[in-house]
């Protein structure tokens, strides 16, 4: 069941009028903005994918459960970011939300009907996800780290300091670590130089030749 409030395009979550912005495919008038709080459930696995959404603002974790009850997060979408892409009439995994986040949501479209906007963010969502196998095939956990770090840093512009809205434990089912070592190894980034920790939902990337070194 999805766990969201509908709202008029026109509207967004504080209640005030907003200028539209530019959206990258569908006509406006086909898109609804939903606002789901903090750990809300955007569309379950087996469930019917009947949308795509955009992310307007906030953070989405998208994962699955294993058969010994353990959950694998495959990706993690930011604002400005489309999920929700499916090759059949079916999700094959649960997408939540990490903050407060409002989506855009516009009904499928048929393959004939594909826009090219919307063709290349299906590449680039598969470029991500090409990467992160890669990532995962990665020998030590402070070279998944680095390489996730520096991911997150090229998605937000190419920023020093980095948002961190996910947990490290949601960190660590990405990467295929416990939460344990995640923090280890933040830690030892933190001591080494390399990064700096101002709150816990952020990083700032001090070496940045240090830190790509670590993830090539």
């Amino acid at each position: 069941m999805l766990a969201y409030t509908t709202i008029p395009a026109q509207l967004r979550s504080d209640g005030i009028d907003h200028p539209i912005v530019p959206l990258p495919f569908g006509p406006a008038r086909l898109q609804q903005i939903s606002f789901f709080a903090p750990g809300s459930e955007i569309y379950a696995q087996g469930e019917k994918a009947g949308n795509i959404y955009q992310v307007e603002f906030g953070a989405v974790r998208v994962y699955r459960l294993l058969a010994d009850g353990r959950r694998q997060i495959s990706a993690f979408y930011l604002s400005g970011e489309v999920f929700g892409l499916e090759a059949d009439a079916n999700h094959h995994f649960f997408a939540e939300a990490i903050t407060s986040t409002n989506l855009r949501l516009f009904p499928r479209v048929k393959l004939g009907d594909i826009s090219e906007e919307l063709f290349s963010l299906t590449l680039r969502s598969l470029t991500r996800a090409q990467e992160h196998l890669l990532v995962l095939g990665r020998q030590t956990a402070a070279e998944r780290v680095a390489a996730f770090l520096l991911d997150l840093a090229e998605r937000q512009g190419g920023l020093e300091q980095v948002d961190l809205p996910m947990s490290r434990m949601d960190i660590g089912d990405y990467l295929g670590l416990t939460i344990e070592t995640v923090s280890r190894v933040f830690s030892k980034l933190k001591d080494k130089g390399i990064i700096a920790l101002p709150t816990l939902r952020s990083a700032e990337i001090k070496k940045w030749n240090a830190l790509q070194a670590m993830s090539e």
